[in-house]
């Protein structure tokens, strides 16, 4: 399993929330996403976050959400700065700290990538789900490769999942499912804030889903020769810059790169009724518009808060978009196996009506669809892991 840790660096440095002499824990229990012995966050019984950082000579300290609400902390004593949310949703959150209006990472979190930089995160449980957590099954591994691409000329990581035995059984093959991560995000996302190997040894140990590879690769990509777009990948909820040139440089990425190596690499079964190409938001997106070209790779395209047209209240004429693959579809519904859309029903109107009025276009086209609705979610993890574990029994599966 991929593992995110602190350099060794900050771990030692001696403002974090790590108990120290004459420290003691406070009501409630620390986050798991802590690193190891801090005892700041932590997460009390009706899921409010309390945030302590130490900052002896700061007048102002603050903690926050990536929303624009902000939670001032109180000072003691001995110089530890305080604050206590109100209950969160349950899941993964990203947050910040503010001092004297500098932002910082908690020293007492571990980071993810996920807002365009490392950030701290925090994982409030989620009362009687198990699903995402390890459990005493048998387990997959990720690993970690490296692969040279022709198309922007310099080496690329993605991490692959491996199901449990494949190590064992040298003579089988396995389908794929291809599944990118969101704007502001990379690779490591769907291992480390999504706990994608969880949901799926989990699955598969329950026979609800068909051991399959699952393949995370980085969604952003520029042309050798090109620069690359200045102020590196975009935060959550922008848009990529110069999005049409990265996505014309990824598709290929994807089609003539990754799929190629993946397929000699690995035991794949290699063909189009056993690849799946699924992301999250933007990934969501990138899913759709490569999917739908590239129908003689993928039987089978998921979406989860991203699809691919309909936002901002522009128009699409499923019958006309890409390409026209979709015009007669009769002919469609029989080649593709699954379209999948998903969506949070606590997401902000604009991604709500961008995802239903996708599905909406195209079930007026008479094209098949499968929408599923996570309930008092946002734009967050949360959403996608139980999309995750939504979409993936139902890939694969015999016609």
């Amino acid at each position: 399993m991929i593992i995110n840790t602190l350099s060794l660096m900050l771990a030692m440095l001696p403002i974090s929330g790590v108990q120290g002499p004459g420290q003691m824990p406070g009501e409630g229990t620390p986050a798991s996403t802590n690193i190891g012995g801090a005892q700041y966050p932590r997460v009390t019984s009706d899921l409010r976050a309390i945030f302590r950082i130490k900052a002896t000579d700061a007048q102002k300290v603050e903690f926050a959400f990536f929303t624009p609400k902000r939670y001032s902390a109180t000072k003691d004593g001995t110089g530890f700065w305080s604050a206590t949310t109100e209950p969160l949703v349950p899941g993964f959150h990203y947050y910040r700290v503010f001092i004297d209006g500098a932002e910082v990472n908690d020293p007492g979190s571990e980071t993810f990538y996920g807002t365009g930089k490392q950030t701290s995160g925090i994982e409030i449980p989620e009362k009687d789900v198990d699903y995402y957590l390890p459990k005493d099954v048998p387990h997959g591994d990720v690993r970690e490769q490296w692969y040279k691409s022709v198309t922007t000329g310099n080496w690329r990581r993605v991490y692959v999942y491996c199901p449990p035995g494949y190590g064992k059984d040298r003579n089988g093959r396995y389908p794929v499912l291809y599944l990118q991560h969101g704007s502001g995000e990379d690779e490591r996302g769907w291992s480390n804030q999504g706990r994608a190997a969880f949901i799926m040894d989990n699955l598969i140990a329950e026979k609800k889903a068909i051991p399959m590879l699952v393949v995370m690769e980085k969604g952003y990509a520029s042309r050798a020769g090109e620069t690359a777009p200045p102020g590196g990948p975009p935060r959550p909820g922008q848009a990529p810059p110069n999005m049409n040139r990265m996505f014309s440089a990824f598709e290929d990425v994807v089609t003539k790169n990754l799929v190629p190596y993946i397929d000699a690499n690995f035991r794949t079964i290699p063909d189009r009724d056993h690849r799946a190409l699924a992301g999250l938001s933007m990934g969501g997106m990138q899913s759709y518009t490569i999917g739908l070209k590239h129908t003689d790779l993928f039987a089978t395209i998921g979406g989860f808060s991203g699809a691919g047209g309909g936002f901002g209240g522009a128009p699409f004429d499923a019958k006309t978009a890409f390409d026209g693959v979709m015009a007669d579809s009769a002919k469609f519904n029989k080649r593709m196996r699954l379209l999948f859309l998903s969506i949070g029903t606590a997401e902000a109107p604009r991604m709500q009506d961008g995802v239903r009025g996708f599905r909406d276009a195209l079930e007026k086209a008479g094209i098949k669809t499968v929408l599923y609705e996570s309930p008092g979610t946002d734009h967050e993890w949360l959403t996608w892991r139980r999309s995750l574990h939504e979409f993936a029994p139902l890939l694969f599966k015999r016609r």
